[in-house]
């Protein structure tokens, strides 16, 4: 199991894009999928993650 950050960003239905931080991007990604994820993207399903990478602290990740 990995304690790290991940950063991610999602493209939506509409073209637009959403960027998070998450723990566990399996178990993030799901919620976004199941409408339980953020009110944004649950709005402009479905979309397609399009950008993934390691952080070495939820500060760096914030950041990034």
């Amino acid at each position: 199991m990995d304690n790290g950050w991940d950063v991610y960003i999602l493209e939506c239905s509409d073209g637009s894009f959403y960027t998070g931080i998450t723990r566990d991007i399996v178990k993030r990604l799901a919620a976004h999928k199941a409408g339980k994820g953020s009110k944004y993207v649950a709005s402009r399903l479905p979309f397609q993650l399009v950008y993934k990478e390691e952080a070495k602290s939820k500060s760096a990740a914030l950041k990034r």
